[in-house]
């Protein structure tokens, strides 16, 4: 068997490649895949921002939900 070498510009370019075709073949896959993690990193703020701040009661969110008449 034979050994192929390649440079650090053509792997570059072979993995750019494949990356996307990847994205291409796989539209919804990689959409919803990118969604979850825009939502994982917003809950995460979300928590630590949380964790700084004062606490509120129960009710007083629930008053800000409920719709206004």
């Amino acid at each position: 068997m034979s050994e192929i070498t390649i440079n650090p510009d053509q792997l570059k370019e072979i993995l750019k490649s494949a990356i996307i075709e990847l994205i291409r073949d796989n539209r919804k896959e990689v959409s919803e895949f990118l969604a979850e993690i825009i939502e994982d990193v917003a809950m995460e703020q979300a928590i630590a921002e949380g964790e700084t701040t004062k606490l509120v009661s129960r009710e007083s969110i629930f008053q800000l939900l409920e719709p206004k008449a």
